[in-house]
């Protein structure tokens, strides 16, 4: 993992729940939850410095149950 420390990422929550990406409710009886990661990535300029660093929330699509 990266060393990016906890503030970005308590920054980008922060930043998902303002947007209204989400509404937490209860889980259904019967339904199994999602499970989810964190992708972290770095953004590099033309020299090869280190621009940003970039995360993003994503859903584990492996769990999904076709029909």
């Amino acid at each position: 993992m990266l060393n990016i420390g906890i503030r970005p990422l308590n920054l980008s929550l922060i930043q998902l729940r303002k947007k209204n990406t989400w509404t937490l409710v209860e889980l259904p009886k019967g339904a199994k939850p999602i499970g989810c990661k964190w992708i972290f990535k770095k953004k590099y300029h033309p020299d090869g410095s280190i621009e940003k660093y970039k995360e993003r929330l994503v859903a584990k699509g492996f769990t999904k149950k076709i029909t």
